[in-house]
Order: structure tokens, then C-alpha cells, then sequence
């Protein structure tokens, strides 16, 4: 019986149910879609991080470089041979770069402490290279001069040189690079995972001290390098043995060598700059970031949530907006549709006082009467449910396909030399891997709406929430018919 009422009812208000259920698959429908965008702003913005600090590393430990002024920075130094003419000289110059050193023991220092999964060491290095060549100018005597007055201490009459010099000169070209000491027994951490290895292969455990590299894919074509080229560091040739693609931004560092390679070059035995730790559980990073601070005095242990805070430009303000604004504003149009439902299902209760009043008279008591208008309302939530999921679909694919580009900022809040460190980073912009340039880098990510099946489960939930509400509104009001007041309505 209630079924086959509950069926001829809603037949016969097909618009009035059609109105309630279309209020409620507009709210639905934009928190769907909001909460699909929200989602593809987390995609966008991990996405981001991730080319900051690495697959696989929740902090880093980092120990900041002393303040410029100090007098503890040692400059370049770069000795020549002036009398050399026409030979072609070079010198390299291997510093540690963005933070002072940690000796290596704080790796397993870090790796001892609770809910702590792994940790290793990386030191962060840069090459500046000078090249060029010195030629000696010519002395050139002056025409009409004494014969022997041209040199100093000569048999002429005159003690004063009558010539010039000309010619002669210096021409030498700098060049810059970033090198990353790579712990090649545990890869799993650190800044190469950040990228791909697109040609040749990677380190392994069994080049601990091998003469090897592996190269950005930037600055492989910027430098013509391949896999089995030869780079020169100091003197000590490396062969490259494969090249990496950043997955997004810029790599965190030009070349990678193993660790011990790069501690030799820079003659930083037994230090790091960088400790990446991978926490146990997600849910103890902080816990493990304090354990850390308070059991290892000096250094700095940076997390992505704290770099997440350093992100600005069009992503950081659509990801506020979508989080704040977008929140909110679902919140507000979905409590509108409920109210709207409540209202329009207690007016239609009103409208159907002849007919509520006759089956009391007939026996229906007050609770079956509110059980059928409460089916009612639970089945326009239900129809609302299936609109509000199309159209939150809709509304989320359209976002996908137009795919807006959005750009993120990284590191304009960051000053150079040894702020906030991180995993990562050797290149302008890197979380922690050296110094960190005044200048923000821009990177553009383009946005999705993924759906989510907790997106869905959400959706029903609030149509059988607005459905509820609105049955509760229309059988508070069935309930307080009398036979009576059907009665008075009979003309």
C-alpha cells in the first residue's frame, strides 16, 4: 500500500516534486564540483612540492649558513700564470653551496629517532669554472729614437725607455654549475627522485666511489652531453652514465655524482648539507619534526606543509579561493536548497489538506501519514541526488578539458643563502638544496577536477540528508492535520 500511494503521488506531482528535487541537485551539484576542483588544486600543488623536495621525503634537516658579513665565507681564489702566453689554463673551484656542512653521523642520528622509516644524506655543491688564456704584449720602440735608448740599463745615452708596449691581454670565460652528492645506497630519498632517468640508467649500490654522473636533461642539450660523454671536475674526469628529466620545474642540480665523489671534489669528507628523512607514518610528521629539532640542536628541519606556505601566484590564490571562498559558499547554497525543500514540500502538504484530513477520517493515523509524506520527500532527495551528480560531473569535466594553466612561485620568500631548507633542491628555486635566488621561479601547472568515489558517497549522503530535512518539514506539518480541517475545505 505505501508503495503503490507513494508511486500514484509523485505521478501525479510530477512538477512539484521535479522543483524540489532540481533545488537540491543545484546545491549538490556545486559541492561536487568544488570539491573536485579543491582536489585538483592538491594535485596541482603536489605536483609542485614534488619537484621541490622528491618523491618519497616528508623533511629534510638542514643547518643555515652563516649570516653574510661574518667573515667565516671563504671566496674563490684562482691562481694564474701571467708569463704562460697563449696557453690555455683552467681552474675549478668546488663549494658547498646554500647551508654550512653536517657531518655524515647525523644521518644515522636522524635515522635512530621514533617513527623515523629512513633517512640519508645528500651535499649540495657548486662548480665555478674559469678558463682562458694570457698573451704578452710586444714592446715597440719609437721611431727616431737613440738606437740604445730603448731599454733600461742598454748602452744608449738615454736611461728612459723610448718605445711602447701593445698588445697583449687576458680572455677568460666563467662558468657555473650545480653538482648533488647522491647517497647511491638508498635512492629512494632525495633530489633525483624528482626526476626520470630518460637515457642510460641511474646510480647503483656498486658506485658508492665510481667516477660517474648522471646529467640534467636541460643541461645535458645545453652542453651537448650524452650517456658515455665525459665531464671534467678538478682535473678528474667523469663519465656520464645517464640522463634525467625533472618531472616538473627545474631539476635540483645540473650533475649528480655518488656521495663520496662529491665529498672528495669539494674536500668535505665525512659532511652533508642536506638530511632527507621519510617518516613512518604521514600522520607523525610533525611529531617526528620536533623530535628531531629538540634531540639534534642547530639544525632546521623543513616539512612540505612548511613549504607549502611559500608557494604564491595564481595557484596559491585559485587554491584559497576553492578552499575558503568555495567551502563556504557550497555551504550556503546547500542550506538554501534545504531550506527551499523544507518550505516547498510543507506547502505542499498544505495544498493536500483535503486529502490528508479523509485518511485520518478513514484511519490512517498521524505516523503513516508522515511516513508517506516522509517516503515522498526521501525519493525527490534521492532524484535530486542523481541530478546534483550529473551535474556535478558535468561541471567537473568541463574544468578538466579546459584544464586552466595556473602558475605557482616558489622560493620569493626565500632569501639566498641559507634560509628555509629542504629536499631537493640545487637549481634557483629548490626546496633546500642551495642558495635560494631573491628572484621567484614561476612554474605553471595545468589544473583537473578529479572525482572522487568519497566525492559520490558525499553526494548521496546529502541527498538523503535533504531529503530527510525536507520530509521532516512536510510530516511535522501532516502530523497536526485533523479530519476536521479536510472537512471545512469541502465546498
Amino acid at each position: 500500500m505505501f508503495f503503490t500511494y507513494l508511486r500514484r503521488e509523485l505521478r501525479r506531482r510530477r512538477k512539484a516534486a521535479l522543483v524540489v528535487a532540481l533545488g537540491l541537485a543545484l546545491g549538490i551539484g556545486l559541492v561536487i564540483t568544488v570539491d573536485s576542483v579543491s582536489s585538483g588544486m592538491d594535485q596541482a600543488q603536489g605536483k609542485v612540492l614534488k619537484s621541490l623536495y622528491g618523491l618519497g621525503t616528508d623533511m629534510t634537516v638542514t643547518k643555515a649558513a652563516p649570516a653574510s658579513g661574518t667573515g667565516s665565507t671563504t671566496r674563490p681564489k684562482f691562481d694564474f700564470d701571467a708569463n704562460s702566453s697563449g696557453t690555455s689554463q683552467s681552474s675549478d673551484r668546488v663549494m658547498v653551496q646554500g647551508f654550512q656542512t653536517l657531518s655524515s653521523s647525523v644521518v644515522s642520528t636522524v635515522g635512530k629517532q621514533k617513527d623515523v622509516a629512513g633517512a640519508v644524506g645528500g651535499l649540495n655543491l657548486q662548480v665555478l669554472k674559469i678558463n682562458g688564456t694570457f698573451t704578452q704584449g710586444q714592446f715597440q720602440q719609437r721611431q727616431g729614437s737613440s738606437s740604445g735608448g730603448g731599454f733600461p740599463g742598454g748602452g744608449g745615452s738615454s736611461s728612459t725607455p723610448q718605445g711602447e708596449v701593445k698588445g697583449g691581454g687576458a680572455q677568460f670565460d666563467a662558468n657555473s654549475y650545480t653538482l648533488y652528492g647522491v647517497d647511491v645506497s638508498d635512492l629512494s630519498m632525495g633530489p633525483l627522485t624528482s626526476s626520470k632517468i630518460t637515457s642510460g640508467s641511474t646510480f647503483t649500490a656498486a658506485d658508492a666511489n665510481a667516477k660517474v654522473m648522471v646529467a640534467d636533461s636541460a643541461y645535458a642539450k645545453q652542453n651537448k652531453l650524452k650517456v658515455g660523454s665525459t665531464v671534467t671536475v678538478k682535473g678528474t674526469k667523469y663519465k656520464v652514465i645517464g640522463i634525467a628529466t625533472a618531472d616538473s620545474g627545474d631539476a635540483a642540480a645540473n650533475l649528480y655524482l655518488p656521495l663520496k665523489q662529491a665529498q672528495t671534489l669539494s674536500s668535505s669528507a665525512s659532511k652533508i648539507t642536506t638530511v632527507y628523512v621519510k617518516a613512518s607514518d604521514s600522520q607523525q610528521i610533525s611529531t617526528v619534526k620536533s623530535e628531531i629539532q629538540h634531540n639534534i640542536s642547530g639544525t632546521t628541519v623543513t616539512t612540505s606543509a612548511d613549504l607549502a606556505s611559500t608557494v604564491s601566484g595564481s595557484l596559491s590564490t585559485a587554491s584559497s579561493l576553492a578552499t575558503n571562498v568555495g567551502k563556504w559558499l557550497s555551504i550556503a547554497v546547500l542550506i538554501a536548497a534545504f531550506l527551499v525543500a523544507g518550505l516547498l514540500t510543507s506547502s505542499a502538504v498544505s495544498r493536500r489538506v483535503r486529502e490528508f484530513g479523509t485518511l485520518k477520517a478513514l484511519g490512517w493515523k498521524s505516523g503513516r501519514v508522515t511516513r508517506q509524506v516522509m517516503g515522498e520527500a526521501l525519493v525527490n532527495g534521492l532524484i535530486g541526488g542523481a541530478l546534483g551528480i550529473a551535474l556535478g560531473l558535468a561541471g567537473a569535466f568541463a574544468v578538466t578539458e579546459i584544464s586552466p594553466t595556473l602558475s605557482a612561485q616558489l622560493g620569493s620568500s626565500a632569501s639566498t643563502g641559507g634560509g628555509q631548507g629542504g629536499p631537493g633542491g640545487g637549481a634557483p628555486g629548490g626546496f633546500g638544496g642551495g642558495a635560494r635566488q631573491a628572484a621567484s621561479k614561476t612554474l605553471d601547472v595545468a589544473l583537473s577536477a578529479p572525482v572522487s568515489v568519497g566525492t559520490i558517497v558525499l553526494a548521496v549522503g546529502l541527498a538523503l540528508g535533504g531529503g530527510l530535512i525536507a520530509g521532516t518539514f512536510g510530516g511535522w506539518r501532516a502530523s497536526r492535520l485533523r479530519p476536521a480541517d479536510a472537512l471545512r475545505r469541502v465546498e
